[in-house]
């Protein structure tokens, strides 16, 4: 597993395809090649960055990249040159990733995607949040992740990544990342759980938790079901929260199953209610680890 990890941080190749931006991470690499990151935009620096990485490019990626890049992903190595060194890997896997949808929030870009041929992490399909952030001189500096397999057959329905993709609202996005840490705090770590209806729709609730249903009743129906068998998740800690208008993410930390895990939880928000939620849940792995970064470590921590 660990000699295939390195793929993970790829998760955004396919970044510059999506809705926000058309122009694809190979011809953002030719056309920036010899650009500096300080010329560039953030979002074009990250999907030059990573079109540098799928074409096996050091000299681009050093370009864009702190020689002391810090990785966050448990398995791969921290700093730039181990992994460069690891590149041959995704030859020998033939792995490739989809990005479906593509946030910035200051210098960080948030990403979710798709891994198709991944059995090397788990499953042959994957899905994963990814977390760039540059730093002052817009260079590529930090890297965070979680991955879980992709399920076909869900309680919704719904995909665990279809759904809306534009971003709308800008003006709202400080506002709709204060609604989704009160949604957090009061009802998944259980402060308030009673105030679950001040955060979310009662009339639309679209569900991407592939053992969940759609609404308000499908969640209620998860937490029974959880606590029935003394399994209910329990959110400790709040890491990280990006948004642009009206995505935002919440990186947390808590237990489920016997085990510690980070919950990355993507919501849509709309008319001050969240409406939409995908999410990864992944497990903090404490063997083998690469890396003593740990999978948070953010700036605000």
């Amino acid at each position: 597993m660990k000699k295939a990890i390195p793929l993970l941080l790829l998760s955004g190749i396919l970044a510059c395809c999506s809705p926000s931006t058309a122009q694809s991470p190979a011809a953002a690499s030719s056309d920036h090649t010899n650009a500096k990151p300080s010329t560039m935009s953030t979002k074009a620096t990250v999907g030059t960055f990573l079109g540098a990485v799928l074409q096996n490019d050091p000299a681009t990626m050093r370009e864009l990249a702190n020689a002391d890049y810090i990785q966050h992903n448990p398995f791969i190595p921290t700093g730039l040159e181990p992994f460069i060194q690891m590149l041959p890997v995704l030859q020998e896997n033939g792995t490739t990733a989809e990005n479906i949808r593509m946030f910035q929030d200051g210098q960080y870009v948030f990403m979710h995607n798709i891994w198709r041929n991944a059995k090397p992490f788990g499953a042959d399909e994957m899905v994963s949040f990814d977390i760039i952030r540059l730093d002052e001189h817009g260079k590529v500096a930090e890297h965070w992740d979680a991955m879980t397999p992709l399920v076909t057959e869900t309680a919704s329905g719904r995909t665990q990544t279809d759904g809306p993709t534009t971003v709308e609202d800008l003006d709202k996005t400080e506002a709709n990342k204060a609604l989704a840490v009160s949604l957090v705090e009061d009802v998944l770590m259980g402060k308030n759980p009673n105030k679950i209806t001040d955060y979310i729709s009662a009339e639309t609730y679209h569900q991407h938790n592939p053992g969940i249903k759609d609404g308000l009743q499908g969640i209620v129906e998860a937490v029974e079901y959880l606590t029935a068998r003394n399994n209910m998740f329990q959110y400790t800690k709040i890491h990280k929260v990006l948004g642009e208008g009206n995505f935002v993410l919440t990186v947390s930390e808590g237990q489920w199953n016997n085990t510690s895990n980070v919950f990355y939880d993507l919501f849509r928000i709309e008319n001050d209610k969240v409406v939409e939620h995908w999410d990864v849940i992944q497990p903090i792995p404490t063997e083998g680890l690469a890396n003593d970064n740990g999978m948070f470590g953010f700036k605000n921590d």
